[in-house]
């Protein structure tokens, strides 16, 4: 009976964690049931409607994640790079083949099948980060180790955003909860979490505004970490010092060549080199990186003007500047988030009932069965079943920290943190879109949203961490 026990694919697996999954999904089912549900169709059970699609798509879901459970561990060690590599190639396929959908060239299609390649590479990037970061004698604090994983982030997200899907690059940014899981310095967390907002806001500040800016937070965050404060209010002292003795000098032997702006960039570049020498001889490896990460903001900084007025979507510009208050347009850009939280709003506190929202049934509230499935909740289950779905997600994100908690090897670890960290930041931001805190981006509910790409990939993210975690709980209950 033992050994029957020991042989089962669900030994040591979490079945809290299985069962949380499966309300959620079942969650999501009824709610594009009800997003969906025509009641003058001549077949309810034809698999033209969205939910009877859905149906298949999970028992896709649930037949791949028994696959996953059955795989061994060490596959996912083994194949971690060639995934990942795999991915890029997908990618890459997709913006010179793939089909445009809502302004992203990020789809394949088949007949009447669409496949989202993004999907499946947060899989792969997550087990290339694990494996580079579970490599011997790896430190998150060395400048070249640091590097690599910034290079396996970075690769991924500029082809997503030359797909113009900005909403599943910025994904990847979630990654940098688990950097500093695993000891990232939070003094170095921070100015990164700072310069992206700069760098998503920089179409509103000036160039002077964002340097200053920039040079601030870098060296102050340095300072922090090293707790060095007056050699470092001595530095900015000195660089505002000798740019505007610079702009005088130069305002007299060459009028109107450099203004302020360029005078404190070239002073700034040219006192790098005694920067770098100081933090050569004083050892002070975490300077190199925060001058690295002041470099590279330096490059790509003049990418964002283009970013948002080339690559982004006309709607997608109008989104960031409807969010910040700058533009308003109540039946056009705003039409989405406006009625999305009506209908939130008009559900109350125990909802108008399954297949009893009116803001849903009569169409009021666009993509009420993908990206904005949560309103359906809203309006039917009312603010007692959005508690409920909030608090299934929230206790399975747990329920993955848990286990990345109790891996007896780093691999397993990070892998675990890194779906914590993409399932959280997904549930902040859709749930964030359609109560309006945040910009409107085409990112799904995880598990409950409709379409089989993100279910798929979803539940494949989830179940290769289980089975990281049912290894880690066989070896334990085998010692006993």
């Amino acid at each position: 009976m033992t050994a029957n026990r020991h042989n089962s694919i669900f030994y040591g697996v979490d079945l809290w964690t299985v069962l949380l999954y499966v309300l959620i999904v079942a969650a999501g089912w009824v709610s594009i049931t009800s997003a969906s549900y025509d009641e003058t169709a001549a077949d309810l059970f034809s698999f033209s409607h969205f939910y009877m699609k859905q149906l298949m798509w999970i028992a896709v879901a649930w037949t791949t994640a028994l696959v996953v459970l059955l795989l061994d561990e060490r596959y996912y060690h083994m194949f971690a790079y060639p995934a990942y590599f795999a991915g890029l190639v997908l990618l890459l396929g997709a913006l010179v083949f793939g089909r445009e959908v809502n302004g992203a060239k990020a789809w394949f299609e088949f007949g009447s099948l669409r496949v989202q390649p993004v999907e499946f590479v947060k899989i792969a990037t997550a087990l290339a980060l694990a494996r580079v970061m579970s490599a011997y004698s790896f430190s998150i604090n060395r400048p070249g180790d640091l590097f690599k994983v910034g290079v396996v982030i970075c690769i991924p997200l500029f082809i997503i955003i030359l797909q113009n899907d900005t909403g599943s690059g910025i994904v990847l940014g979630s990654f940098l909860f688990v950097l500093y899981r695993e000891g990232l310095n939070k003094w170095l967390c921070i100015p990164v979490l700072l310069i992206a907002a700069l760098f998503i806001f920089s179409f509103l500040l000036s160039p002077m505004t964002l340097l200053v800016s920039i040079i601030l937070v870098c060296t102050l965050s340095e300072a922090m970490m090293n707790g060095l404060w007056r050699s470092r209010i001595i530095y900015l002292a000195g660089l505002a010092l000798a740019s505007i003795l610079l702009c005088m000098v130069m305002g007299l032997l060459a009028p109107g060549v450099m203004d302020l702006h360029a005078c404190l960039l070239t002073v700034t570049l040219l006192s790098l080199v005694g920067v770098a020498a100081y933090a050569y001889r004083s050892n002070l490896n975490n300077i190199f990186i925060t001058m690295g990460l002041f470099l590279c903001t330096m490059v790509f900084l003049p990418t964002t003007d283009y970013i948002f007025n080339s690559i982004l979507k006309q709607h997608q510009r109008d989104r960031i500047l409807s969010f910040l208050g700058i533009i308003s347009d109540p039946l056009g850009t705003d039409y989405n988030v406006n009625q999305s939280k009506i209908a939130i709003g008009s559900g109350g506190f125990w909802g108008k009932g399954f297949l009893e929202g009116t803001q849903i049934k009569y169409g009021f509230v666009p993509e009420r069965h993908t990206d904005f499935i949560f309103c359906t909740v809203g309006e039917e289950w009312g603010f007692v079943g959005t508690m409920a779905v909030l608090a299934l997600l929230c206790l399975l994100i747990l329920r993955l920290m848990r286990m990345g908690e109790r891996q007896q090897e780093p691999f397993g670890r990070i892998y675990c943190y890194c779906v914590a960290a993409i399932l959280l930041f997904h549930v902040l931001v859709n749930v964030g879109m359609t109560i309006g805190l945040m910009p409107v981006m085409g990112i799904p509910l995880p598990f409950m949203s409709y379409g089989g790409s993100s279910l798929i990939a979803f539940t494949i993210l989830l179940f290769i961490a289980v089975r990281l975690d049912a290894s880690t709980r066989q070896f334990s209950l085998n010692k006993y």
